[in-house]
């Protein structure tokens, strides 16, 4: 059985960094293709990164880009997305995703 838990979120000034994890369970970590998804109060859910094994390329969201930093650690079966010079719009619940499973969400709240 595909399981994915997040972990990480939290309540962190503008300017500031968190680290958002998920630990994957129930398949071939090293070979898959995972996705970081977030849902803003009120909004639709928003493509953040995706990482592809096949290829070893990670794409990002513009809105993201040079600031979010996703990565794999396959002995640990985690993905990570490293966030700094976070900013308000970025606040959002947080899910990592493969295919068609979705972990829980993460909270995190950008404010000062």
């Amino acid at each position: 059985e595909v399981q994915l838990e997040e972990s990480g979120g939290g309540l962190v000034q503008p300017g500031g960094s968190l680290r958002l994890s998920c630990a994957a369970s129930g398949f071939t970590f090293s070979s898959s293709a995972m996705t970081w998804v977030r849902q803003a109060p009120g909004k639709g859910l928003e493509w953040v990164s995706s990482f592809y094994s096949s290829t070893g390329n990670t794409y990002y969201a513009d809105s993201v880009k040079g600031r979010f930093t996703m990565s794999t650690d396959n002995a640990k079966n985690t993905l990570y997305l490293q966030m700094n010079s976070l900013k308000s719009e970025d606040t959002a619940v947080y899910y990592c995703k493969k295919g068609a499973y979705w972990g829980q969400g993460t909270q995190v709240t950008v404010s000062s």
